[in-house]
């Protein structure tokens, strides 16, 4: 079992990544139990899957434990499903020693996370992420909220977990082209932090039947564990993750959610935000080419119609802007990220040429 800390003083906790894992989360929890509530928030799918098996684990181990379950979409976080789960919460007999489990991918993680941190002003919480792109990216670091009209993520809360549990077999029952879609933020993290890592990835991409998932996963962890743990609330280093993000969030909300995978809209967003670098005359033509070459191996879907204007007003309400000014990640080179502020809406929209 690998157990990666997240050092934040009195936040601190621990990662582990092991297969087999979500069999000994009872378990490994039992010293916590104090004869309060615990909540798995899953969804009915997850639950079918995995879920019911992981309650009736729990039960046998002495917890009062009882689930919730949400829609099996972004729509998830919405603040109709918050006010929901809320009053269920409620109902349940919960109160302020109530722990909550996530279990399921990024929307269940992001969704329960901003519930724990609100419910009662605050309640403790597990993350058990179920799909690749939360494992290495949205369980770690405690970003949570809920998407409205106006955004992505635009109510939320800074909340960290009291662990995750990360099992890289779950990925087992994912459609093929889900886990795939992850590895738009595995490939985030070669490009902002660690070039050798990069390469790996390249050679690993080349056959698909063999990727080392639990090693990718294992690499990706400990380099935001790393940053989270220097700049837990996003104010320098930890801005360095939203490398694709920008535009990425943009191209969600814009081409609509359950269209476009959260994973596949970052990968566009590192292929603009590369675009972008290439053009400021940062990032050389060789090391720009190999990273598109990487990219291109995800196989990503074509996107032709983006209402411009609509996108634009997405990017405008991004909560990386500040003072009116969108702070985009650009890279000086591979492993080598920048902030920039000079990014113009014209050159946002010419490096979407890059997508067709």
């Amino acid at each position: 079992m690998s157990e990666i800390k997240v050092n934040l003083k009195q936040n601190s906790y621990s990662i582990f990544v092991e297969k087999g894992i979500i069999n000994q989360i009872p378990r490994m929890l039992k010293d916590k139990l104090n004869g309060q509530k615990w909540i798995i928030i899953s969804q009915y799918n997850l639950m079918e899957i995995f879920g019911f098996k992981l309650l009736s684990e729990f039960n046998n181990e002495g917890f009062d434990v009882d689930y919730i379950t949400t829609v099996n979409s972004e729509n998830a976080k919405s603040m109709n499903e918050y006010n929901r789960i809320i009053t269920q919460l409620f109902e349940l007999g919960c109160d302020r020693s109530t722990v909550i489990i996530a279990l399921g991918g990024g929307v269940i993680g992001d969704l329960a996370g901003f519930i724990a941190s609100s419910f009662m002003r605050g309640v403790k919480y597990y993350q058990v992420p179920t799909t690749l792109l939360s494992m290495v990216d949205s369980s770690i670091g405690g970003k949570t909220g809920i998407n409205i009209a106006e955004g992505k993520n635009l109510i939320g809360a800074i909340y960290q977990p009291s662990g995750v549990f990360i099992d890289p077999r779950l990925l087992d029952s994912l459609p093929k082209d889900e886990v795939v879609s992850g590895l738009g933020e595995v490939i985030k993290y070669g490009a902002i932090r660690d070039r050798k890592f990069l390469d790996k990835l390249s050679e690993w991409l080349d056959n698909m039947d063999e990727f080392p998932f639990e090693k990718a996963i294992e690499i990706s962890v400990k380099i935001k564990a790393e940053i989270v743990s220097i700049d837990e609330k996003e104010l320098g280093l930890r801005k360095i993750l939203n490398f694709g993000h920008t535009i990425g969030h943009g191209l969600e909300s814009t081409i609509g959610y359950g269209k476009i995978r959260h994973g596949e809209a970052v990968a566009m967003g590192i292929l603009c935000s590369s675009w972008i670098s290439k053009k400021f005359g940062i990032l050389s033509n060789q090391e720009y080419d190999y990273l598109v070459g990487i990219i291109n191996k995800l196989n990503l879907p074509k996107v032709s119609q983006i209402n411009h204007e609509t996108l634009l007003s997405f990017i405008n309400k991004d909560k990386k802007k500040q003072n009116g000014i969108i702070q985009f990640i650009l890279l000086n080179r591979l492993g080598e990220p920048i902030i920039n502020k000079n990014v113009s809406e014209n050159l946002i929209l010419n490096s979407l040429k890059v997508l067709k």
